[in-house]
């Protein structure tokens, strides 16, 4: 009788232990997480990610996947309708690494014996000594990223399609874009400035309360605001962990920004020939050399670091697919963080290499805006990054274009097609 009730003491003890350890390792949203005595690899699918910002959580979507046959992981990240694939992930001396090209940036967490979730940080290196670090987190659940608890259909509350938006930072107003799902209070948004866009902002409006965040591995943006009695929208803004500002709103429908073609001047001064820098190779290139010349020309001003010109670079090798054959040149100017030549170069190198960009791009300087006025004078300042320069077949200037309105912007990004495209066209046809 005294063994038969000790062994039954022991089962019961296994049992709160088995239950125990399976809650310690089951995921908040549901998720179950296998475990083993060694640090193992993170679990495919999808994950709901966050960062740590002064103001909150910075949310977004992660999926990892691992290829069957060799091995390989992959992954992407997700703000609304953007997935985009993260560039190099995989473990790296038992942490799990996720290499955010060409930002420099990477989030890494190690791994638990028995814990599957991934809770690490997220540096970025800003050259010059300057760096962001964040603490990041990812949980394996298919769970939405929020959990609405009055959406808009309860609520009666709803957001307009268009605003006039205030950031108190900034002398210049802007567009804000909003597309909400009443029935599950997701939105979708984004934000346009004289300078461009923030790109894929996500996230809901609960009650009043109106969250949205974005991170691409270079942008960190969290986004409060409520809702006001009168329509008007009241909040703050967070960026990484250095920026803080708040910002109001207002419905609009008619609400513009200035013509992006006519905040920029060209004042020349200075012979495209007085202007050189080196190339990737080592080699210091004329704005005049030869093998820059074209029926049309573009000159962009970028930085690699910059997001709006990742859109844009994108937009601008299918330009060279489309119209090289019609002798359209292009040609890039990096502006970079910090003041390292070699690190410049390495950046600039990482992003050719990325874009997979055929046509050449110049180590221009630092990205300070003061210096890089005073580098590339012919501009009466360098308001933004990035910035075109449309010339014709003579070297001359017709027109310069500051900022970019990316995907995120829908049919404002396809109005800056057409307007570029047009350009490009008339150049090509010898017209002013």
């Amino acid at each position: 009788m005294r063994n038969t009730l000790g062994w039954a003491l022991v089962g019961l003890g296994s049992l709160a232990l088995t239950l125990m350890t399976q809650a310690q390792d089951a995921d908040p949203a549901g998720a179950q997480k296998p475990h083993s005595g060694r640090p193992s690899e993170p679990l495919p699918g999808p994950y709901r990610a966050w960062l740590d910002c002064p103001g909150g959580e910075i949310r977004f979507g992660l999926e990892l996947a691992k290829d069957p046959t060799t091995g390989a992981w992959s992954a992407w990240y997700q703000n609304g309708p953007e997935r985009e694939p993260i560039a190099r992930v995989g473990m790296e001396n038992g942490t799990w690494t996720m290499h955010f090209d060409p930002y420099g940036s990477t989030a890494s967490a190690p791994l638990s014996p028995r814990h599957r979730s991934l809770h690490g940080k997220w540096h970025r290196d800003l050259g010059g000594g300057k760096s962001t670090l964040l603490n990041f987190h990812a949980i394996p659940t298919r769970h939405p990223l929020y959990r609405v608890e009055q959406p808009p259909k309860e609520s009666g509350l709803s957001l307009a399609r268009r605003y006039k938006v205030q950031f108190s930072e900034d002398k210049h107003h802007s567009v804000g874009l909003f597309d909400l799902d009443p029935d599950s209070g997701r939105v979708d948004a984004t934000f346009l400035t004289t300078l461009g866009d923030y790109r894929y902002l996500s996230g809901v409006l609960d009650g009043p309360d109106l969250t949205l965040a974005a991170f691409d591995g270079a942008h960190a943006f969290l986004f409060k605001a409520k809702v006001q009695p009168d329509g008007t929208l009241q909040g703050d803004f967070w960026s990484r962990d250095v920026w803080h500002e708040t910002w109001t709103a207002s419905p609009d429908p008619e609400v513009t920004l200035p013509d992006p073609f006519g905040l920029t001047r060209f004042v020349g001064g200075v012979p495209l020939e007085k202007l050189a820098f080196p190339d990737v190779e080592g080699q210091t290139r004329s704005l005049a050399d030869p093998a820059f010349a074209g029926q049309a020309r573009l000159i962009v001003l970028l930085g690699t670091w910059c997001p709006n010109c990742n859109d844009l670079t994108k937009y601008l090798v299918e330009l060279h697919q489309r119209y090289a054959a019609k002798d359209l040149s292009i040609l890039g100017l990096a502006f970079e963080f910090g003041d390292d030549p070699q690190r410049h170069t390495q950046a600039v190198q990482r992003y050719i290499e990325h874009h997979s960009v055929p046509y050449p791009i110049l180590i221009a300087g630092p990205h300070n805006k003061q210096k890089a006025a005073k580098i590339f004078p012919v501009l009466d300042q360098v308001m933004a990054y990035p910035t075109t320069l449309f010339l014709d077949a003579q070297g001359n200037v017709q027109a310069v274009y500051t900022g970019f309105s990316g995907p995120a912007t829908g049919a404002h990004h396809q109005k800056l097609r057409e307007a570029f495209e047009r350009r490009i066209d008339t150049l090509l046809a010898g017209q002013d």
